[in-house]
This record gives structure tokens, sequence and C-alpha cells, in this order.
């Protein structure tokens, strides 16, 4: 049966991992959903919407197929593809969603995000985060040569790898009180959210009503992850091997 829609994140798509390309690519072909939800780190790294390499060609072309077919796409930044523009947009027919987007799904009021928001005890990261999302930076950044912006990602998915390798482990996961937040804001009652790698389902009671946080996991070699709303309303968090 169609789900109500479908949530994926952390598939960190590269060309050294063909197989997980190649694996959300079938994912795309045979879902049956009327709304598919990727909140954020579709890709390893974007470095632009004028990006001609033919991993970046053939997901681009697979989204647009996927929209074609009538699934309704919508694409929330994370913080690998905070570059995601308005011609990414356009090609795939994927609708771009703030950092924290509120949405009324089969009855149910879902916050979804992906997640780096919610890490707040990482100030170094949270600090680097309001540096690259300035309009300003995020200008000159497309303006630069493709192959500059390439040597660019390059030397910040190494930092990030020997960065993450000295942090504790707790920083590197949601902090609750940010998360509690969260709920009392948006007054949702479901928030959906990868980013963290750390896949599982949290209830939670705030302010006299029961809340659940689904984590979604990342992709491997091994393994995928996406979450499921029935038309019921009620959701899953489903992996697939790889």
């Amino acid at each position: 049966m169609p789900a109500a829609a479908l949530f994926v994140s952390d598939l960190h798509l590269a060309p050294e991992r063909p197989a997980v390309t190649e694996a959300f690519l079938e994912f795309l072909r045979g879902a049956e959903t009327p709304a598919l939800y990727i909140l954020g780190d579709l890709f390893e790294a974007w470095i632009g919407d004028d990006d001609d390499s033919p991993l970046a060609q053939s997901v681009t072309g697979a989204l647009a197929t996927a929209s074609a077919r009538g699934i309704r796409l919508h694409f929330l930044a994370g913080n690998r593809d905070f570059s995601v523009g308005q011609r990414f947009a356009r090609s795939t027919g994927a609708r771009l969603l703030g950092d924290q987007e509120s949405v009324s799904i089969a009855g149910r009021r879902l916050l979804l995000l992906h997640g780096d928001t919610l890490c707040t005890d990482d100030a170094a990261y949270q600090r680097f985060r309001r540096r690259i999302r300035n309009p300003w930076v995020l200008a000159l950044l497309r303006r630069l040569p493709l192959a500059a912006r390439r040597r660019i990602a390059q030397r910040w998915r190494e930092a990030s790898t020997r960065h993450n390798s000295n942090k504790p482990e707790y920083i590197m996961d949601v902090n609750e009180q940010a998360v509690a937040e969260a709920f009392r804001t948006s007054q949702a009652e479901l928030m959906i959210h990868g980013h963290t790698h750390r896949p599982g389902r949290h209830v939670y009671r705030i302010d006299d009503r029961e809340c659940e946080r689904i984590v979604l996991g990342d992709w491997t070699t091994e393994q995928g992850w996406y979450a499921r709303l029935e038309d019921s309303g009620s959701p899953e968090l489903r992996s697939l091997a790889l």
C-alpha cells in the first residue's frame, strides 16, 4: 500500500560509494507515495547547482523522473549539501524547505529538520554553521570555479572527519532541552530528523502532550534507513539491506 509520505536523510552519496547511489536510485524507482521528504545530506558534498559530475547528473535526473511520476519532492538542506539552490529545485521538481519545517500529513502535525540545529552542545560546529550559511558567504562560494569548489569541499570533508574523531559522543548527539523547545515552539507531535546517524524512536512528555522523535539512520554500503507515515498517521522507521 502507498504511504502518505516517505522520509530519508544522510545518504551521503559520493562517487566512491556507487552501491549506495544505485540503492537510492532503486528506492526512488520503487517508491509508492505521494510525497518524499529528503531531510539533508543527500550528497556527501554539494558544490553547487552547476555541478556537472556524473553523480550529480544521475541523481538529479532520477529525482526529476520521480517528480514526473507524481511524487511531490521536498528537500531540506543538511550540513553537507547546504548550497542546494533554486536551479536544483527547478531541475528536479523539488520544493526547498527551511531549516525547520512544520507540516501536516495524514492528520499529524510534524516538525521536519536535518537535526544539526539540535546539537547545541557542539558550540564550534554551531559557530561554523552560522558563518557558512551567511547569504554573502554562500554567494561568494557559488561564484568560485567548479574546480576550486571541489577542492574546498574535499578539505572540509577531511577537516570534519578529523574534528569529529576527537569530540565526545554526547556533543555529536542532540541536546534534549533543544528537542523539548522545538516541540514547544512548533506544537508538533512528531519530529523526524537525521544527522546524528543514530536511528531510533524516542517518546517524550512535553507539557502534557505525548510527542515522538524519529531519528533516521545514515545509508552505508550495507544498510539504508527511511521513515514511512501511513495514511492512518501511524509512523514507522524501517531499514533496508543494500
